[in-house]
């Protein structure tokens, strides 16, 4: 607390905080901001260093973005003087720092520097918002008395309101620039899904994929494996990796990439599973993973081979039985364990009008407001109903139905499909 006259601050002071609070109003970069105010602190107030600390709402932290010869400093506004004056929210002066308790010399013993006198005052801005604390270090004239005081408080009630604004500048620019990122991103992940899938002779294919987010962790493949054979076989990919975002977007993305290379190395099934999954245990974090659905169709047998790394439940149409067969996952999903088991699985064999239907879990997870899953057995009716369409139909129905059951819950995980037809 302030006790006695207030001192008259000096005029050469005064104009040079009126210049300065000119400058402060101008767009500048925060750095540059900082930089003027201990420029202007240190001449108006007579200090031989200074620093800004800028508050951490989040972390309970004052942290330096600019401190005259020193490093970044992250310091608890539980601890020493500037984390006092933050809380108190009070101008703190000390003529002798380490006769004061409160005083840490960690700082000084990894700068070399040694700090005698200093005064730490509260940036407060707009809404009684607290921006950080600035601190003044050795008065040139032995220590720091009311006036430099008076003219700190100046200084600091012009500096909070600049510093304030160019944080939320600052904010708003990193904002539109990961907007801009994401953008590309999303175009770049919507580029690599195919627009139109290739051919299969006596099969029809269809495929949908919305994320959740400007990018999703899901994504879907055919490959023809033969270009010079009219019936050549086609390999199928259905994945999703963990989570949604941006993260798991790269990670599928590099799935797809890895699977395209190891084709063009003529590598079989089996080893792309391999050497896949021995990438992704090396690449991703411990707590992420990927599922995949991987199956080679073969329109001359009408056979398809297949891996199913926690992708499901797949659904198997049997048109001639007008039964919907579920299948569970054949093993583990990708990025989890070095020895991936691959237990051999029985082709499935594709009759006249059986139908494919490969879907990740955001269809049968999918919530509607009162928190009730839209689940398989939704799916598999419909399936039942509507098995004899061509497969763009049956997907559209999916989709509406979906949506009509959601109602106006949000969707909250990554929707991907894909349909694949014999013709009857």
């Amino acid at each position: 607390m302030r006790v006695g006259t207030p001192s008259l601050i000096d005029a050469s002071s005064l104009i040079l905080i009126l210049d300065v609070s000119r400058k402060l109003a101008a767009p500048c970069d925060l750095t540059e901001l900082l930089e003027l105010i201990i420029k202007t602190g240190r001449e108006v107030i007579g200090a031989d260093r200074g620093s800004v600390f800028l508050y951490d709402e989040e972390a309970k932290e004052l942290y330096s973005r600019v401190a005259t010869g020193e490093t970044q400093i992250r310091v608890s506004i539980d601890k020493g003087i500037a984390g006092e004056c933050a809380r108190r929210r009070q101008t703190i002066l000390v003529d002798d720092c380490y006769a004061d308790p409160r005083f840490n010399p960690e700082i000084d013993r990894r700068t070399g520097y040694h700090t005698k006198s200093l005064i730490t005052v509260p940036l407060i801005g707009l809404d009684d918002k607290l921006v950080g604390v600035l601190q003044m270090l050795n008065s040139v004239v032995g220590h720091f008395g009311p006036d430099e005081r008076d003219v700190a408080e100046l200084l600091a009630a012009q500096a909070a309101v600049a510093v304030q604004r160019t944080l939320l500048l600052e904010e708003r620019m990193v904002k539109i620039k990961l907007e801009h990122d994401l953008t590309i991103a999303r175009d770049i992940q919507q580029n690599i899904l195919l627009r139109r899938l290739p051919r299969c002779p006596g099969y029809s294919l269809s495929a949908f994929s919305k994320p959740a987010d400007d990018t999703g962790g899901d994504i879907y493949d055919v490959i023809r494996l033969d270009e010079r054979a009219d019936a050549s076989p086609v390999l199928l990919l259905l994945a999703d990796a963990a989570g949604h975002g941006i993260g798991p977007a790269l990670s599928v993305t590099q799935f797809r990439a890895m699977l395209r290379i190891g084709l063009r190395l003529s590598a079989d099934m089996d080893a792309l599973m391999h050497h896949i999954n021995q990438q992704l245990l090396e690449d991703l974090p411990n707590d992420r993973f990927i599922t995949a659905f991987l199956g080679i169709l073969d329109p001359a047998t009408h056979q398809l081979r297949y891996h199913a790394a926690g992708q499901g439940p797949l659904l198997h149409y049997r048109a001639a039985e007008g039964q919907v067969v579920w299948r569970d996952p054949s093993t583990v999903p990708l990025g989890m364990f070095k020895d991936l088991d691959l237990p051999p699985t029985p082709p499935l064999v594709m009759a006249p009008g059986d139908l494919l239907v490969l879907l990740t879990d955001g269809f049968y997870e999918y919530q509607d407001a009162a928190g009730q899953v839209f689940g398989k057995e939704r799916v598999g009716d419909l399936i039942h109903r509507l098995h004899a369409r061509p497969t763009s139909d049956i997907l559209g129905a999916l989709l509406a139905e979906v949506r009509r059951f959601a109602g106006s819950a949000k969707q909250i995980d990554d929707l991907t499909a894909l349909l694949v037809k014999r013709d009857a």
